[in-house]
C-alpha cells in the first residue's frame, strides 16, 4: 500500500480549481481514457501572465493532487517561468509522491507544457517522437527525456516515470535497449577523454569482489545468496537464490541495495537488473 503525504491527501480530498477556463488561452490534452489516466488543462494568461487555471483528469489520487497542486503553482506566474516548471517540482510540491506515482507528476508538467506551446502556436518536439509502448502511447522522446532528467536507471524506473512498460510488457526489451544508449550517450558526454576508462574483464571482477565481500556473506545469514549472470556494458544481471528467490516483498529494495553498493565501489553509472 503507497504512503501519501497530508499534502497529497488534502489535494485529493478538496482539489483546487476544478473545470474548464471559459475562453482559454492554451489547452494542453494529455493521456487517454483507454490508458487510464488522461488530464485536460486549461490556461487563461493576460499580459504574459497566467491569470487564471483550471483541471479535469481521470485518473487516481495522485494524479488529481498533481493537477490541483500545479494549477495553484502556476497561477499568478509568468508563462516564461511557467515553462520552467519540472515533474520534480511538482512532486516536491505535493511533499513528495510514491516512486510508483511519479507518472503523474509527468503528466501534469506534459500539460502545462501542452497548454502553453497551444498558446503560443508552436508545436512540441515529443510529438515528433516514435511510440515505443502501444498500450500508453509513449514515445522513444519521452523515455529518452525521462532518463535525461530524472536519473532512470531501470526499466523499473521508467514506467514508474512514463507507465511505457505497465500494461503488456512487449515494449520492455525496446526500453532496455533505449536505456541502455541513452545511459551510454551521457557517461561519454561527463567522461574526459583523458580518463581511462575500465575494461569489461575488470569491471567484471570488480563487481564479483563487491558482490562475495558485501553482499553475499549478508545474505547467507539468512539463507538467500545472489549470483552473477551477465555484465552487458553498464547493465548487471543478478539472480537471486534461496530465500531471496521467494521473498517477492523485499526484492525492489533488495535490487536498489546491491545497485547502490555496485555504483559506490565500481562505476555510478551501473544498472542492476534480476535475471527472469
Amino acid at each position: 500500500m503507497w504512503e501519501y503525504t497530508n499534502k497529497v491527501q488534502q489535494h485529493f480530498m478538496q482539489p483546487q480549481n476544478v473545470g474548464e477556463v471559459e475562453n482559454p488561452s492554451g489547452t494542453g490534452d494529455v493521456g487517454s481514457l483507454a490508458c487510464g489516466d488522461a488530464l485536460k488543462l486549461t490556461i487563461k494568461v493576460d499580459n504574459d501572465i497566467i491569470v487564471d487555471a483550471k483541471f479535469k483528469t481521470f485518473g487516481c489520487a495522485s494524479a488529481i493532487a498533481s493537477s490541483s497542486v500545479l494549477t495553484e503553482m502556476i497561477k499568478g506566474m509568468p508563462v516564461d517561468e511557467a515553462a520552467k516548471i519540472t515533474n520534480e517540482d511538482i512532486a516536491e510540491a505535493l511533499g513528495g509522491l510514491p516512486k510508483e506515482k511519479m507518472h503523474c507528476s509527468v503528466m501534469g508538467r506534459e500539460a502545462l507544457e501542452a497548454a502553453i506551446a497551444d498558446y503560443r502556436g508552436v508545436i512540441l518536439p515529443m510529438a515528433q517522437g516514435e511510440v515505443i509502448c502501444e498500450c500508453f502511447g509513449v514515445t522513444d522522446l519521452d523515455v529518452i527525456r525521462a532518463i535525461q532528467e530524472s536519473g532512470l536507471r531501470s526499466v523499473e524506473e521508467i514506467t514508474n516515470f512514463t507507465k511505457a512498460g505497465g500494461g503488456c510488457g512487449k515494449c520492455e526489451d525496446r526500453l532496455r535497449a533505449t536505456l541502455q544508449q541513452t545511459v551510454e550517450g551521457l557517461t561519454e558526454k561527463s567522461t574526459p577523454a583523458k580518463v581511462q576508462r575500465m575494461t569489461t574483464l575488470q569491471k567484471i571482477k570488480k563487481i564479483e569482489q563487491v558482490l562475495e565481500r558485501e553482499i553475499r556473506l549478508t545474505l547467507k545469514k539468512d539463507g538467500g545468496d545472489i549470483e552473477l549472470v551477465d555484465v552487458d556494458g553498464d547493465f548487471v544481471m543478478v539472480a537471486l537464490r534461496g530465500a531471496c528467490a521467494g521473498c517477492h516483498s523485499s526484492r525492489t529494495t533488495l535490487k536498489e541495495y546491491v545497485e547502490k553498493k555496485l555504483r559506490e565501489q565500481v562505476v555510478d553509472t551501473l544498472i542492476v537488473e534480476e535475471a527472469r
